[in-house]
Formats: C-alpha cells, structure tokens, sequence
C-alpha cells in the first residue's frame, strides 16, 4: 500500500479541485491510501475508508514570504503533509501551494541528501517524439554554479529512470550552441564535469543542446538553472494554449474550416491532448531525503490528479532509493567538486 500526504489547502483553488482530485485518484488505485491535511471545516464532508484525515490550523497562502510560511504558520497544512513523510506515514507529498514556500519548508524538515547542496525542480515537457523531456531546474535555483548543474544531472538521471524505465538516460546540457567553446564560464565548466561523470559511468551525457532540443526530444534529461528552465517552462505552457487557442477559433470562423476540423477531428483531438499541460502537471523536488511533488499552482481537478500520479509512480519505483544509488555511485566525483575552491 502506498500512501500519500496531499496540501489540500494549497494552490489557486484549494479543497474545489484537490478533493475531487484526490476521490478519482483514490477510485483509479485501489491499492493506495491518502493521507489528506487540511482545515477541518473544508474536509468535513470527505470521505473514503482508505483515505485519513489529519487536521491543520494554518494555511500557507500563495503570496506568503517565506519568513512566515517557515517560522510562523508551524501548523500549515503543507507543513503538516510533509511532516507525514518525515514520521513515515506517508511515502510522498503533493501540494499546489507556493513554490518557494514547499521548497524551503521541505529542505527544512526533510533535509537534503547527502552530497547534495541544492534541491532542484524536476518537470516533464510534451515533446516531438510523443513522449517528454524531464528538464531541471525549473524554479528552486535561479544562480546554479557548474558543481549544481552536475548534481542535478545525476538526481535527474535517476528521476528518467524511474519515469520512462531507462537504465541510462541521455543528458544534455542547455547551451546556445552545440560546440564545448559555447556558454559562459559556468556551462563550460559544468560541460567539463559532466564529461568527466560520462567517462566515470556516472551517467550518459550527450553534450550541450539547444532550446529546440527541448521539444525535439533530443535527449530524455536536459539540465539548467532555475531561471532558463522556469522561463522554458512558462513559455511551453503558453505556447500549449495559443495553439488550443488557435484550433478553437479556426473551428468557429466560418463554415469551410469547421468543416475541415471536423474531418481532422482525430488528428486535432490528439494534438490537443499532446500539448495540454495539465498532462505533466507533477514537479519532483529532487535531492530531498523525502519525495515531494509540487502541482502547479493554478491547476484543476485533471491536472492535480497527474501530479498525484506522478507521486504515486516515484513512491511505487523507490525514486527516492534511485537517486541514492546514483548520488553513492558519483559520490568520487561529487567529493572531488565539493572540495574545489
């Protein structure tokens, strides 16, 4: 039985979309519990006999800082879910809440793994080939230095891994240009490293790759710093909905394209499923001696239900035992960086 804490009290829309979330989740995985965490007035109506719910007083708002949401709301309802990991109570936790928040309450009471300095955002973007590219980091670290960007890579090994069962992922490190001369001096360096971990057998690195490698489905794994990859990522998400958008308002102009929608009807239903977001909605928070997903923070019932899934999924595939092995295995070369002035 694998058991999840879910935040039902974070995120844009709260209890009116992780509820329902958490009802079909629990009907789809008859061998799953919940562990749900919120104001006892908003779960009073909830119930199910393999779901538990455990009461919190406070709640951690989407425009906290972090001074409150860490030292003072001691008894928020994210703070309690991942207090359930930490007990052993739960093998994961999901939340929608903010992102700065979850990240900081998460390394404070789970701590980071050994060898490790900095969590990372872990999340999947559609790509050409019909599957996704894991990218890391999305958000956590916006100054990441070449030592960083190589232990993302080997935590974002292990996450690939897990999520499309591939012993050996390919990696590529996000350039503006494919030549090793390209970069500055810290993806020169990192592209330095990560040949080294190559060679060591420490994980498969490609080589440096372009933002159109991203949806190209070049490599499973592309590693950067927090701020490119959160940039990367809002504009899939916006691309996703112009291109809804766009298929939306072609079918309604007049009677000759509506016509054809509807012969493509097949063709465009799949499209629309393809570049939907919600469908990769389920950010791992890699390096944690815990699992933690953070769902993004506006979705709806469908998209929260996939980053219950995907929390599902990692806990049912010892993710957290993966990048273990993985961080041990580099531990070497990880030692020898840290050590570097």
């Amino acid at each position: 039985m694998i058991t999840i804490a879910v935040d039902c009290m974070g995120g844009d829309h709260g209890p009116q979309v992780t509820l329902p979330a958490c009802t079909q989740f629990l009907e789809q995985h008859p061998e799953a519990a919940l562990v749900l965490v919120g104001l006892p007035e908003a779960l009073a109506g909830f119930s199910h006999p393999r779901a538990t719910l455990v009461p919190a007083s406070e709640v951690v708002t989407m425009d906290d800082p972090l001074e409150i949401a860490l030292r003072r709301k001691k008894d928020s309802s994210m703070r309690v879910a991942i207090q359930q990991v930490k007990e052993g109570r739960a093998q994961a936790a999901v939340s929608a809440g903010n992102t700065a928040a979850l990240m900081a309450i998460s390394r404070y009471i789970l701590k980071t793994m050994e060898g490790i300095e900095r969590p990372a955002i872990a999340g999947q973007l559609p790509n050409a080939t019909g599957g996704a590219t894991t990218m890391l980091d999305l958000g956590a670290n916006v100054d990441c230095s070449a030592e960083h960007l190589l232990q993302f890579a080997v935590m974002g090994s292990a996450l690939v891994s897990v999520l499309n069962n591939k012993s050996s992922p390919t990696v590529g490190l996000l350039n503006i240009g494919e030549e090793i001369i390209k970069g500055n001096e810290t993806i020169k360096k990192a592209g330095e490293l990560l040949r080294s971990a190559s060679k060591a057998g420490d994980l498969n690195f490609f080589g440096n790759i372009e933002g159109n490698d991203i949806f190209k489905g070049t490599v499973d794994l592309v590693v950067c710093d927090g701020f490119v990859g959160n940039v990367a990522l809002k504009a899939s998400e916006g691309l996703a909905a112009m291109i809804l958008g766009f298929l939306k308002a072609e079918f309604f102009r007049n009677i000759f394209t509506k016509m054809a929608a509807m012969a493509a009807y097949s063709v465009l239903s799949a499209l629309k499923s393809r570049v939907d977001h919600r469908r990769y909605n389920g950010a791992a928070l890699l390096g944690l001696r815990g699992l933690v997903f953070k769902s993004h923070g506006s979705a709806d019932a469908l998209g929260f239900g996939f980053a219950l899934n995907r929390a599902y999924d990692a806990a049912r595939n010892n993710l957290l035992d993966r990048v273990q092995a993985r961080i041990a295995h580099a531990a070497p070369l990880l030692a020898t960086v840290d050590s570097a002035p």
